[in-house]
């Protein structure tokens, strides 16, 4: 099972298990947070669910790792023949976390299309 979660103004595709780095959030490393804005669940053998834009009963269970800073991404501007060089660095902050389950909560995908039950 996978799902496509928001966070930060980013999407990422992840599994049980996955460690993703994702914007910075607020939390202790060790303290456990709930994503809930989940774009997308893929199961082998339901298919995919698409919400629109969110699907209501899926949340993301993770914990939190870290809270650090990325790597040095440094910003270098010229102009030829006009003497001018600026040259910038900055690092990013992040949270790396664990993705510890995909819950679906109420009812099951079976009962909600087929209301028969046959």
């Amino acid at each position: 099972m996978y799902a496509i979660v928001e966070t930060g103004g980013k999407q990422y595709r992840v599994t049980e298990g996955d460690v993703v780095r994702i914007e910075k959030m607020e939390g202790e490393p060790g303290q456990e947070i709930l994503l809930d804005k989940i774009l997308l669940v893929g199961t082998g053998e339901e298919g995919v669910r698409v919400g629109t834009p969110f699907l209501d009963d899926v949340r993301v269970r993770a914990e939190i790792l870290a809270q650090r800073r990325g790597r040095k991404v440094l910003v270098f501007k010229f102009k030829r023949r006009k003497d001018h060089r600026k040259k910038q660095g900055h690092r990013q902050d992040y949270t790396g976390i664990r993705i510890k389950a995909i819950e679906q909560g109420g009812a099951s995908t079976q009962e909600s299309e087929n209301p028969n039950g046959t």
